[in-house]
């Protein structure tokens, strides 16, 4: 039972670190903000200095997944070069260390709760009285999370001294380093964070649980696992993204693999050469080492291992269905692609508006969208969007005729038209979650009413959306669909103004439920104009310009 409770202890060790670890990486985040970023931009123009600007921020925000994360955003939107991306990892992994040498020479060398605990307790207690939106808030929410870090190694270290004296962990040590190798892919593969990895090693060589080899190819195996979190992260992005995540991995991999065999030069070059004896220091040296070995290898191949990744993924995986497969320059194609892309993105934007207000939206089979989180939802309809005006943009290049060219206008006021209502609706279903989730009757009952309202509204604009009429008789129906949401507005507004609904309800509550419901309203008048500029010629739609407008 013992040592059940030390192994639950040790996993205890791990999550306070980790638990540290994010909210260390969030207070830096919000702290540093543009002033990384525009940094980061700055300096990795050349790849020397990409190294350079991989080392200093990963050692700053002490996360190298956010900022590997960050260049893969840079890169997806052509601000950085591939080969630069690739370099910036590199100079990543070399700042990943900063931490272990903290552990390091910190954790083991000082009493460890005379020093966490205190900071713990007052950054703590600053977080629960500060406004959290307060720079003040984010550096008490550093302190705990640097302190955490280390209430979690001493979890560790405690832990794994317990299992020692209880259990002969030396037979371990007899096991191939290969199987250690594995054992650090999987751990770190698994919490995300080669940092606790590393951490938990340290704690384990300080007990003397296992040797320095052992350790040193768990240490190897966490350089592996942490590349799998940038791969999960560009699975679905487009090329760009995949290569740089692809080079990560097989740089990681590579020197991974090629120097878990000479781990025994590598341990004496340590001990005896540089005269590291401990063997806790002498583990953040080879990590240490490895990276800088990293360096020095794949430094004078960038390019051309740029150039091998720029032929892989070569087929993009857009989230376009239509447009992606015909070229901008085919004019009467290129139309009819994008008719059919707008009619496909308002259906999801329809799809989309279903989800949070539990409209039961229907399952497509094979359509992957469906099975999306509302996040992940809103996010896809703005990539698509970015598609499409991408698309749209190449296709001004064309000489068209006025018909088309009066077409290809309509269609993308469509999809903009389209996008207004997706970014209203996202706005509206936070303010949805408060009523729905409020204690208050009248702001559920609110939240009930606008629910209906929603579930008619898409019942009736989806009715004109896909049985699509004739142009007359669309025109009339979105017309006096359009006059029915004014009316509907105006008469919110006015029930919304009475004592009898507002009352024992605060000030902030009051503005919720105006907000959320001019976010509605105004998705509503979006997602008309977007079906009428899909479905109604030129002529039609330009009745729509004469009707007022009702979103004070």
């Amino acid at each position: 039972m013992e040592l059940s409770f030390d192994i639950w202890k040790i996993l205890a060790g791990v999550a306070i670190f980790l638990l540290g670890m994010n909210m260390l990486e969030e207070a830096l985040q919000q702290l540093a903000g543009r002033p990384f970023k525009l940094f980061l931009r700055k300096h990795t123009q050349h790849k020397l200095k990409a190294i350079g600007a991989g080392a200093v921020v990963t050692a700053l925000l002490q996360s190298s997944s956010i900022v590997n994360l960050m260049l893969l955003a840079f890169v997806g939107s052509g601000i950085i070069q591939m080969q630069n991306g690739l370099a910036m990892m590199l100079g990543s992994n070399i700042g990943t260390t900063f931490t272990s040498w903290i552990v390091a020479t910190v954790g083991f060398e000082f009493n460890i709760e005379s020093f966490a605990l205190p900071v713990t307790g007052i950054a703590g207690i600053f977080m629960i009285l500060l406004n959290k939106h307060s720079k003040w808030f984010q550096l008490s929410k550093f302190f705990f999370g640097f302190s955490f870090l280390f209430v979690g190694l001493n979890f560790m270290k405690t832990a794994v001294e317990a299992m020692v004296q209880q259990t002969d962990l030396s037979r371990f040590n007899e096991y191939s380093v290969l199987l250690f190798l594995l054992i650090g892919i999987l751990i770190t593969a698994l919490i995300q964070a080669s940092s606790a990895t590393i951490a938990l090693v340290l704690a384990a060589l300080h007990a003397n649980a296992i040797g320095l080899e052992p350790a040193m190819a768990i240490v190897l195996g966490a350089e592996v696992g942490t590349t799998i979190k940038l791969l999960l992260a560009s699975a679905k992005g487009i090329p760009a993204k995949k290569q740089v995540a692809l080079g990560n991995f097989l740089m990681n991999t590579i020197i991974s693999l090629l120097l878990v065999f000479f781990l025994g030069p590598f341990s004496f070059f340590i001990n005896e050469t540089l005269g590291v004896k401990s063997h806790v220091l002498a583990l953040v040296v080879f990590q240490t080492l490895v990276n800088i070995i990293s360096i020095v290898l794949f430094y004078p191949f960038l390019n051309p291992f740029g150039k091998f990744l720029a032929a892989r993924f070569t087929k993009n995986n857009d989230e376009t269905l239509f447009i992606h497969k015909i070229k901008p320059a085919e004019t009467e194609l290129a139309l009819q692609a994008m008719q059919k892309e707008t009619d496909h993105f308002l259906q999801l934007i329809i799809a989309y508006c279903k989800h949070i207000f539990e409209l039961k939206p229907e399952q497509k089979n094979g359509n992957e969208f469906y099975k999306k989180t509302p996040e992940e939802k809103y996010e896809f309809i703005k990539h698509l969007h970015g598609d499409i005006l991408a698309f749209y943009v190449r296709m001004q290049s064309n000489h068209m005729q006025h018909e088309e060219t009066a077409r290809f206008q309509l269609l993308i006021s469509s999809v903009r038209n389209g996008m207004y209502a997706a970014k209203s609706l996202k706005d509206a279903w936070h303010d949805a979650l408060i009523l729905k989730n409020s204690s208050n009757d009248k702001k559920f009952a609110y939240y009930e009413e606008s629910r209906n309202r929603t579930a008619h509204f898409i019942s009736t604009i989806g009715h004109v959306f896909t049985e699509k009429e004739p142009a007359p008789a669309n025109a009339d129906a979105l017309i006096k669909l359009y006059h029915e949401i004014i009316k509907g507005y105006t008469d919110e507004l006015s029930h919304l103004y009475k004592q009898g609904t507002i009352d024992h309800l605060s000030e902030t509550e009051i503005s919720t439920i105006i907000n959320y419901n001019r976010e509605l309203y105004t998705a509503y008048k979006s997602l008309i104009l977007a079906v009428k500029d899909l479905l109604l010629p030129e002529k039609e739609a330009a009745a729509f310009e004469e009707l007022p407008g009702f979103i004070r």
